[in-house]
């Protein structure tokens, strides 16, 4: 984007949100997560205007994040949404079956465990411990929950199963990490790359 806007400032970031179109005009959240993380990925390109950025999400009731490491903060939450799409995609289950002890949950908690190889692999490290962190989010949503690529793919209409799932496997693949969970995963959708 930041070639299609010269001489203005592009920031990399991501948002956390859980939410879905109730009526036309009325969007519903659910939780309390709704926050969103913004930076730069090199601290010379650092600008003030970050700084004002967030006061006005503030002002608007919004948290809003300025990132000292945006690559790791932005794969954080792909550490959590990554997962809940592949273990909702593969269960067919709703956060609720995820907020339960048994087989789905330990899928999603293995599921994190692997980004976060893909990530140390990849030479990023989180600051936090991502598995409670991630069962955190998750156990705070309403029980009905699920990422929109999953409702997506349901209806049969175009999702983001490659970016949120092959993709994790493809990395694996060209870096050497064996993920075997979402290879378990990718295979049931005929992902064909393994």
């Amino acid at each position: 984007m930041q070639k299609q806007l010269p001489g203005l400032m592009v920031t990399y970031g991501c948002i956390y949100v859980s939410a879905n179109i109730k009526e036309p005009g009325v969007i519903k959240m659910h939780g309390d997560i709704f926050r969103i993380v913004y930076g730069v990925r090199n601290p010379n390109e650092y600008r003030p205007m970050l700084e004002e950025i967030a006061n006005d999400l503030k002002e608007s009731g919004i948290t809003g994040i300025i990132s000292d490491n945006i690559q790791r903060d932005c794969l954080q939450k792909f550490s959590y949404v990554s997962p809940m799409a592949a273990c909702g995609l593969y269960y067919d289950c709703t956060a609720e079956a995820m907020q339960k002890q048994g087989e789905i949950r330990e899928c999603f908690v293995s599921l994190i465990r692997e980004i976060k190889l893909l990530a140390n692999a990849m030479g990023v490290f989180f600051t936090v411990d991502i598995i409670p962190t991630n069962l955190d989010i998750l156990d705070g949503l309403s029980p009905t929950a699920s990422i929109s690529m999953q409702r997506d793919f349901s209806i049969g209409k175009q999702s983001e199963i490659d970016g949120l799932i092959f993709e994790v496997v493809r990395i694996g693949n060209k870096i050497g990490v064996p993920l075997l969970n979402y290879e378990k995963i990718t295979r049931k959708f005929g992902f064909k790359d393994i």
